[in-house]
């Protein structure tokens, strides 16, 4: 394509820009062209409110010129005529400029008018953080609970951070000590003080955005009107959308970059990279990042994004302090246990690795070894537990796994009749409901899963893990740890109990004396050191392990029957094709007519039948695609999904990547040009800018003038890892 050279072909597509926030450039009640409403010059756009005055100018530049560097040609027109916003764009780079309290920055879409118009509203009605009491107590689905200390000094770290003119903020608080809370009430007063009405609230998992909507309904009641943005749902035009990232992925086109002023972010630090940044970056808001994972562990491009300085949270808590103060239950490991050594290499197939380190016999004794100490002890970690051994996860290493050492539990106790442990995972047809059960009535007493509860899954009651599977993620083996540090007072919970099976306490040195929080580095059962993989090698979205990537098949069924991927795929498409033929719903999706939730629900459980399983959780797997919704998958089956060119989702991250640095305009400009060298190589070389054609340009020096030498390697290794790099998940 030839480079664009005139201001007229830029015109061309901040036009079309234009109209996607729902603005019409011919129609003079929304958009004036070439406006001289004042003495001042002229404005290439002035953006009308509903009532006829000016809400933005837009100036409108070649694609040639940085945008940025218009700023005092509109900044006389924009205060002659009273428009409180400006808009800086060359057709690739738009800037927004609310002049009376930022400088310009970068962003995604234009604003629409409604964006716009609510922006003033708010400027008008806004009050100093400082007038808005912080409380001391909150009332939670009718229970009263008082706000911790902590709660109250990040609230305060929040306060000083906005009120200072900083758009991200990062908070680290370990599993268990109410990061759900502690938002909700942040938002309530960013609320109160005019500075949000919209608000996301994104997460990676369905349990978790049940937990947030629940708290968000639970604590900020009918007050605020809330709703969960289900995949092939309608938009609701409601303040606060509890959206999964999975969905927010396919979905953030419908939304304008300044429909929300708060991004709420939960375990954030898994969704810098790549096609999932697009959702995150794509608002310009108030982000607020929420995470569990020590700071140790999270990658610069986090902290870069949340603007932190020094690799530094807003705000942090360490997990020892909390304990320590009594906010989380401490912990011990079970002694006395038989422990499976396994060896250490980086990859093995799941079922390989199960043949080799459990058999029949290890299995029951596993579950032998666990069942008496947890009904020797539960009363000493739980007085007030009445019913023995007390709420009990066990993590297995695939779904035939967790089968066996289910039923060898069950064998333990045949009085329950096979109720006593459970299976819980994605192909249960009634997940949703057991774990239901399993938090709120006595039996199950034991839930065995692989991967559906080792993150985003909240039982205050747990008193036992039973660790049946290696675990070398250090962020992982965390998240599943604190699923037992939560307190329980209306069992008087004192601790809970880790037995653990592989040993994964020993490799990364943790103990119930030396809490193991994320620094230096775990050793080998042998006492030989070891050093963990970069992180970057994990696969962190969504939290699978090392092994996603190498198993060719799909685990189907509660027995976890094994299907080669492609065999699974090619069922699943024979089975949408023939069912859309009758099915009502999957005709609406054909035809791309919204859903209601009930249909969203009905769907889902329907297509989750025993005879194929096919569900969210296999079909990522089966098509090695984190990010899909089952309505992706269903637009892919019938042949109606627009797959985007390698080019264009390349171009989406870049752009995302930008907006989430913090870059000076004439950086921004200088990386828009090189990018296209990446894309067509799949990466840049620093040799890159010496040959043509960046070398006509004189890329190479205007690059170490920009950023130094030594800067200039950095930013180039940086855009290839998290733009075209492709990230396992």
């Amino acid at each position: 394509m030839p480079p664009r050279t005139t201001e007229a072909d830029s015109r061309i597509i901040i036009d079309d820009l234009l109209r996607q926030a729902k603005w019409d450039p011919a129609d003079k009640s929304q958009v004036l062209t070439e406006s001289s409403l004042s003495d001042v010059g002229r404005a290439d756009y002035v953006l009308l409110s509903e009532r006829g005055r000016p809400l933005a100018v837009v100036e409108a530049k070649r694609s040639a010129i940085e945008p940025y560097t218009a700023k005092q040609q509109a900044l006389p027109y924009a205060k002659s005529i009273d428009a409180p916003f400006i808009f800086l764009t060359n057709g690739e780079l738009i800037y927004f400029w609310d002049y009376k309290s930022d400088d310009a920055r970068i962003i995604n879409s234009f604003f629409s008018r409604r964006d716009l118009e609510r922006l003033v509203e708010m400027r008008e009605s806004r009050k100093p953080l400082a007038t808005i009491p912080i409380p001391d107590h909150y009332t939670r689905d009718g229970e009263l609970r008082e706000v911790r200390p902590y709660q109250k000094n990040a609230m305060r770290a929040l306060d000083h951070a906005v009120e200072l003119g900083k758009h991200r903020f990062l908070i680290e608080l370990p599993t268990g000590t109410g990061k759900t809370d502690l938002v909700c009430l942040y938002l309530k007063r960013l609320i109160q003080s005019g500075r949000a009405e919209r608000i996301l609230f994104l997460v990676d998992r369905e349990q978790l955005a049940s937990q947030a909507l629940q708290a968000v309904q639970g604590i900020l009641r009918d007050e605020y009107g809330s709703y969960w943005l289900k995949p092939g749902t309608a938009r609701q035009e409601m303040q606060i959308t509890v959206c999964l990232l999975q969905t927010m992925i396919s979905r953030f086109t419908e939304f304008t970059s300044g429909y929300f002023d708060v991004v709420v972010a939960d375990e954030c630090h898994r969704s810098i990279y790549g096609s999932w940044q697009t959702a995150l970056t794509h608002f310009d808001a108030l982000h607020i990042g929420l995470t569990a994972t020590p700071a140790a562990y999270i990658e610069r491009n986090t902290f870069d994004f949340y603007q932190c300085r020094n690799e530094q949270p807003d705000f942090a808590l360490p997990i020892r302090e909390a304990i320590d103060d009594g906010y989380l239950v401490p912990y011990k490991f079970a002694t006395g246990i038989t422990k499976l050594l396994s060896d250490e290499s980086d990859v093995e197939d799941p079922a390989e690795f199960e043949r080799k380190w459990t058999n029949e016999n290890t299995n029951r004794m596993m579950m032998k070894e666990f069942d008496k100490l947890a009904w020797k002890n539960y009363k000493e970690l739980a007085p007030g537990q009445a019913v023995g051994p007390g709420k009990s996860i066990v993590f297995a290493i695939t779904k035939q796994h967790a089968a066996r050492l289910a039923r060898y539990l069950n064998e333990l106790h045949p009085d329950h009749q096979g109720r006593y442990a459970e299976v819980i995972t994605s192909d249960v047809a009634n997940a949703d409901d057991l774990i239901r059960k399993f938090k709120r009535e006595p039996y199950p007493q034991v839930a065995v899963s692989v991967g559906m509860l080792d993150t985003g899954f909240d039982c205050r009651e747990l008193l036992h893990l039973v660790m049946c599977r290696r675990v070398r993620s250090p962020i992982l083996y965390q998240q599943m740890r604190g699923r037992g540090t939560r307190t329980a007072q209306h069992i008087d919970k004192k601790k809970f109990v880790i037995y653990d099976f592989f040993g994964n306490h020993d490799y990364f040195n943790d103990s119930d004396t030396d809490i193991f929080t994320g620094s230096g580095h775990g050793h080998a059962p042998s006492g030989q050191r070891k050093t963990h993989k970069p992180i970057r090698d994990l696969i962190e979205l969504g939290l699978q392990d090392e092994w996603l990537q190498a198993v060719q098949y799909v685990e189907v069924g509660p027995e976890g029957e094994r299907v080669d991927k492609r065999d699974y795929r090619l069922h699943w498409e024979d089975a949408v094709k023939g069912a859309a033929k009758d099915d009502r719903i999957l005709q609406k999706v054909r035809d791309g007519i919204d859903l209601s939730d009930g249909e969203e629900q009905i769907l889902s459980e329907r297509l989750n039948r025993p005879e194929h399983y096919f569900n969210e959780d296999n079909l990522r797997r089966a098509y090695q695609n984190p990010g899909g919704t089952l309505v992706d998958f269903i637009r892919a089956a019938l042949g109606l999904a627009k797959v985007k060119s390698r080019e264009e989702e390349l171009t989406e991250n870049f752009q995302a990547w930008l907006v989430a640095k913090s870059l000076t305009p004439q950086q921004a400009q200088y990386l828009s040009l090189i990018k296209n060298r990446g894309i067509a190589k799949g990466k840049i070389d620093i040799n890159d800018l010496f040959q043509p054609p960046l070398s006509i340009l004189n890329a190479a020096g205007l690059g170490v003038e920009l950023f130094g030498e030594r800067g200039l390697k950095q930013i180039i290794q940086d855009m290839n890892e998290s733009v075209f790099t492709k990230r396992a998940a």
